[in-house]
Order: C-alpha cells, then sequence, then structure tokens
C-alpha cells in the first residue's frame, strides 16, 4: 500500500512537471502520512534528508562543481578542440573525431556533460556543419561523447555512488572509470568511421609537426588537471575531498592567472552559479536519501533481489533485466535520484550475483549516462538540440547507431570485470 502511494505520487507530480527534487520529496512525505500523522512525518523526513548531506565524502561535489564551472569558462575548450583537430583532424570524418575527443576531454574536466555538450557544441557544430556535415549528426555526436566524462575523473556521480552503496573506495571507482569511458569514446569513433565512410566526409589538413607540438603544449595544462587529481590521490599525498579543493586552486590559476579567460570581476558570478548548481545537486541528494530509507524501511530492497533472483539462475539474464530497467529509469530520471534510489536495490542483488561493488556502480553511471541522450527527458539531448537549432525528432535517427555502440560498451562493462577492475587492483586500490 505505501509502495503504491510512493509510485502515484511520484510519477504523478513529474507528470504535472513539478521538480525532481521536490517531487520525491512530497511523494516521500506521502506515503509517511500513511502510517503517521504530518508532524512526525514532516520531522521524519526532514531528520533523513539532513542525515544524507552528513557525509564527508559529499564535500567532494561542491568543490569538484566549482572547479568545473572556472575551467569551463577559463579557455579550456577551443584549446582542447585545437589539440583534438591537430591529432586527428586529417582524418577522413576528422571533425567528428575531435568532436568525440573533445567532448570527453572536456567532460571529465569540466565533470558535466551538459557542461561539455554547451562548450563544445557551440564550436564543433557550427563548424562540422560548414564542412559538410548534416546538422542532425553532429547534435546527436555531440550529446553521445559529452556523457563519456562521467565516467572518467573527476566524476560528481561516481561520488554519489560511493555515498549510496556506503563504503566503495572513491579513489577506486574514478580509476576504474577510466577504460569503460575510452570505451564508449571508442564506439563513437567507430560509428563516426562508419559515417564518414558513407556519406563522404572530408577530411581536414594535415598539421605541420610544430603546429601540433605547439596546440599539444597550449593543451597540457588543462589535461594536467585529470593527472594531478587521479596523481594525488594513487600516491596517497590527498583524499578525493582533499582532491576536490586542490582541483579549485588549480583551476582558478589556471583560468585567471596563466590562460587569463576569467577576469577576478568575474568570480562573483562564478561563484554564484556553482553555488546554485551545489544546491541543486545537495537538494536531489538529500530528497533521494529520504526516499531510498522509506523504500529500505518498507524492506523493498529484499523483495526485489528476491523477486529478481527468483525469475531466473542464470546471472547473465538477471543482469540483462537490471540494466534494462535501469535504461527504463535513465530515459526519465536524473542520475543523482537514479543512483540514490536504485542503487540500495539493485547492488545487494549484484553483490549475489559474483559482482563487486565497484563493478557494479561503474555499469551503473555508465548505463544511467546512456538516459542523458535518451527522450523524453535526456537533458543532454536538449541542450544539444538548442546548440545545433535542430528539434529531438531530427536528432533521433543518427542517435540509433550510436546508442548501439554504447549499448554495447554497457553490454561489455557488464560481463567483463576487468574492464572496470583492472586498473583498480593494479594500483591496489581494490581486492
Amino acid at each position: 500500500m505505501t509502495i503504491a502511494v510512493l509510485l502515484v505520487f511520484f510519477v504523478g507530480l513529474l507528470a504535472l512537471g513539478v521538480p525532481i527534487a521536490f517531487s520525491i520529496g512530497i511523494a516521500t512525505v506521502a506515503t509517511m502520512l500513511v502510517s503517521v500523522d504530518l508532524l512526525p512525518a514532516l520531522t521524519t523526513v526532514a531528520q533523513r534528508m539532513a542525515g544524507g548531506l552528513d557525509s564527508f565524502a559529499l564535500l567532494a561535489i561542491p568543490l569538484f562543481i566549482l572547479s568545473g564551472q572556472l575551467m569551463g569558462q577559463g579557455g579550456i575548450a577551443h584549446r582542447l578542440i585545437d589539440f583534438a583537430k591537430a591529432v586527428v583532424g586529417m582524418l577522413p570524418g576528422g571533425l567528428a573525431f575531435v568532436n568525440v575527443i573533445s567532448c570527453t576531454l572536456f567532460g571529465a574536466i569540466s565533470g558535466s556533460a551538459v557542461a561539455a555538450t554547451s562548450a563544445i557544441g557551440s564550436f564543433m557544430m557550427p563548424t562540422m556543419e560548414e564542412d559538410g556535415y548534416p546538422k542532425e549528426f553532429n547534435a546527436a555526436l555531440t550529446a553521445a561523447a559529452s556523457t563519456t566524462g562521467l565516467l572518467i575523473p573527476p566524476s560528481n556521480i561516481l561520488i554519489v555512488y560511493a555515498v549510496a552503496s556506503g563504503g566503495v573506495s572513491i579513489s577506486a571507482l574514478f580509476v576504474g572509470g577510466y577504460l569503460p569511458g575510452m570505451l564508449v569514446a571508442l564506439g563513437l569513433m567507430m560509428v563516426s568511421a562508419v559515417y564518414a565512410r558513407k556519406y563522404n566526409f572530408p577530411a581536414g589538413e594535415r598539421v605541420k609537426f610544430s603546429v601540433l607540438m605547439e596546440k599539444t603544449i597550449a593543451a597540457l595544462p588543462s589535461l594536467f588537471l585529470i593527472v594531478l587529481v587521479i596523481g594525488g590521490i594513487l600516491a596517497g599525498i590527498f583524499t578525493a575531498t582533499e582532491a576536490g579543493a586542490i582541483a579549485v586552486l588549480y583551476a582558478l590559476g589556471l583560468s585567471v592567472f596563466i590562460y587569463r579567460e576569467v577576469k577576478l570581476a568575474e568570480l562573483g558570478q562564478i561563484l554564484l552559479k556553482a553555488t546554485r548548481t551545489t544546491a541543486i545537486v545537495m537538494l536531489l541528494v538529500a530528497t533521494s536519501m529520504a526516499m531510498s530509507w522509506i523504500l529500505a524501511f518498507e524492506n523493498i530492497p529484499t523483495i526485489a533481489a528476491q523477486t529478481l533472483l527468483a525469475l531466473s539462475d542464470n546471472p547473465i539474464v538477471i543482469l540483462l533485466i537490471i540494466n534494462l530497467i535501469l535504461l527504463l529509469v535513465g530515459a526519465f530520471l536524473d542520475m543523482t535520484p537514479a543512483v540514490l534510489i536504485f542503487t540500495p536495490i539493485f547492488l545487494p542483488v549484484a553483490v549475489a550475483l559474483g559482482m563487486t561493488p565497484l563493478h557494479f556502480g561503474i555499469m551503473m553511471v555508465l548505463n544511467l549516462s546512456i538516459g542523458l541522450c535518451t527522450p523524453p527527458v535526456g537533458s543532454v539531448l536538449f541542450v544539444a538540440c538548442a546548440v545545433g537549432k535542430t528539434r529531438v525528432a531530427e536528432i533521433v535517427r543518427p542517435l540509433m547507431p550510436m546508442y548501439v555502440a554504447m549499448f554495447l560498451a554497457l553490454l561489455a562493462v557488464a560481463y567483463i570485470p576487468g574492464i572496470s577492475e583492472w586498473l583498480p587492483r593494479t594500483f591496489g586500490l581494490m581486492d
């Protein structure tokens, strides 16, 4: 009965266009009212929201958001594009490869798929269109490629999963995301190569070695942020949360004093944007943690685990069912609440199948990343359409082979644990 109330209120509020955080919070309070009066319901939900935010690991999120804002406005995008163009721009369909590489690198540096879509897309989409690439393809490729950075650290959603899972090492998750992220990027580049051959996309000019070195040197300070964060964590110099503070200081120095793309007078506006984004994320975390608590209170994770394990004794089938459910969830729900709500439900099933929590976390984040460029709710999809001046209906067709590539990468990550676990084991971050 209580779960039916939760689902009715949550789905109904979403259908009415209520923001996700408020939909989750109101649905949770309404579910509590089935058992208790209004005041105890409000008090309990408020306590669970506050308790959900009482985590040192979550402190890394506002820090990485701020560093991402600084890097996003600090002239990083065009330097990464110039670097990628110098490396692969001379190949047939080279601008498509440049798009994928630039989105992947910028998404990893900024930690935001939406920021990567906007920053890279605003430059790459018009450039590609001038060279004869269909604008629908350009928007579709930018949307799909921008999601790869969510697996490559620093990644806020991996931090959220670490909190939801109750103990997975953030450092191990950060390192474990590299190969899956690169696998998705490689799949999208293969799709681009097929398109280039089919539609005779033009090849760019081969650059001189001196120009290649010039563009590489210009991009190195931006790329060094990834090395700094991961290198410091692996060396034991600082924790993932402390790495967020280091990233802010580095991004500030790079954007203000080295690239000089950000003026001191603009820092107030950047801090304001970072604060707004942090507030949105933290409200999502707080309400999602409250909903997760009531699901646990109603014993839903245990019931779900028993139900799934009763469907089949074949781990391959059960894992496929979990992935299909998450793909459906990702199409309708933002990544943060999806991770916080469904991790307690599906993680016990995954562990029963023999998966490690790290392996499941990387698979889940990759799965939900696909939802960012999937109608009807995909935020990255709508940003790509706005930047590319096209409509969702027009880019679905070129997106289909990209979905296939991303789904194949998802299956590889799901069924080959070494893709996620090899690097963390190599660096001694997991047993």
